[in-house]
């Protein structure tokens, strides 16, 4: 009887140890169950970080390893420690870029109606060195997800070096369309040490979805990416662009991530930029936050992430903890929110994070994009 007890006694993972602050994870009933002590442990941040991840379904959960999100390093991971550490920071309000999205290129096969960093056909993009050489000072500033997107990534032949050039200070992903995510691309991949891969999509319907993508066979594609990426041992995470037109297929987005056994599932709102400048009427509207709650609070596997659900609990991630970078080397808070901070060209990264202090919006529960 008693070792049958022992059996069944639920792993536990360190989120944090220290006097001040005492963490400890769990998964029970294959759900996440945080534990939490010390006067730390009260901080308004830290509660917000903890209801975030508290009763959710993990990405993995393995004998010595936790992966809570694709979002987040896997547990125990040097990276997870830095995460933790700069959660710490926040509550004193000490920003850290924990998430910094590298657009190493806007050469794309698609002509997405909704693209936030819309092709301009000049071909810009950044050169190798440069990329690693940015990669260096933001995991100096303490950066955890170095995320590389374009256009489409892709299309850069010397994608697995930069890849490579993310130690383990971080973990690496990466946002496709599904275009030119081959098998051996995949494999590379994962060699050089890539975490997970986001692979967008905008309808479970395959029509629908080549239309928004503005390109025939996009959603083949896009399903052959999450088999090769799988087949490589990758996380994928299904990334799935809301508007008021498509909301109602959520059931069906995550009925086909089970069918493709997807890591996640992440909802995010789209923004009216770029090429869906001025569209706010595919903004969602309140019943349509509060149908995909009550959707994801009884969702069985895969996990869900919820971006507009995190903007509330936590406000806004723009120049806070968030930060993309052009094909052009212009440092924005956000990547829906083209405001130029500065030029990586110009001046250190760090100088430029530091002038992301003063933006007027950081953690605000309004988005500077939508204006709502």
């Amino acid at each position: 009887m008693r070792e049958g007890a022992e059996a069944r006694k639920p792993q536990r993972y360190t989120l944090a140890t220290g006097p001040l602050l005492r963490a400890e994870a769990s998964v029970v009933g294959g759900r996440v169950r945080i534990e939490a002590g010390g006067p730390l442990s009260r901080l308004p941040f830290l509660k917000s970080a903890q209801r975030i991840a508290d009763g959710q379904i993990p990405v993995m959960a393995e004998e010595s390893r936790l992966c809570l999100s694709t979002w987040f390093p896997p547990i125990p991971s040097r990276a997870f420690d830095r995460l933790a550490k700069s959660y710490l920071k926040a509550t004193f309000g000490l920003r850290t870029p924990d998430q910094v999205t590298i657009s190493i290129t806007e050469d794309c096969p698609n002509r997405c109606l909704h693209c936030a960093l819309p092709d301009t056909g000049r071909h810009r993009r950044l050169e190798p060195a440069e990329v690693e050489d940015v990669v260096g000072q933001v995991l100096d500033l303490g950066t955890t997800l170095v995320i590389f997107d374009g256009g489409e990534p892709t299309t850069y032949r010397e994608l697995p070096d930069l890849v490579r050039s993310v130690d383990d200070r971080a973990v690496s992903t990466m946002f496709t369309s599904g275009a030119g995510f081959t098998e051996r691309l995949a494999r590379n991949l994962k060699d050089a040490g890539l975490y997970a891969v986001n692979v967008s999509l905008d309808s479970a319907a395959e029509t629908e979805h080549d239309r928004m993508r503005g390109r025939a066979g996009a959603f083949r594609d896009a399903m052959k990416a999450v088999e090769n990426a799988l087949d490589a041992g990758l996380l994928v995470d299904l990334y799935i662009v809301l508007r008021r037109e498509n909301v109602s297929e959520i059931e069906a987005f995550h009925r086909l991530a089970a069918e493709l056994k997807a890591s996640e599932l992440t909802l995010f709102e789209v923004v009216p930029a770029g090429r869906w400048t001025g569209e706010i009427d595919s903004s969602l509207t309140e019943d349509d936050l509060a149908k995909i709650d009550g959707f994801v609070s009884g969702a069985p596997p895969p996990r869900i992430f919820s971006v507009p659900a995190a903007f509330r609990e936590f406000g806004c991630f723009a120049g806070r903890s968030w930060m993309h970078i052009t094909p052009e080397g212009d440092v924005y808070p956000c990547a829906c929110l083209p405001k130029v901070v500065g030029n990586f060209r110009k001046e250190s990264v760090k100088n430029i994070w530091r002038k992301m202090a003063r933006l007027p919006f950081r953690g605000r529960k309004i988005c500077p994009a939508r204006k709502y």
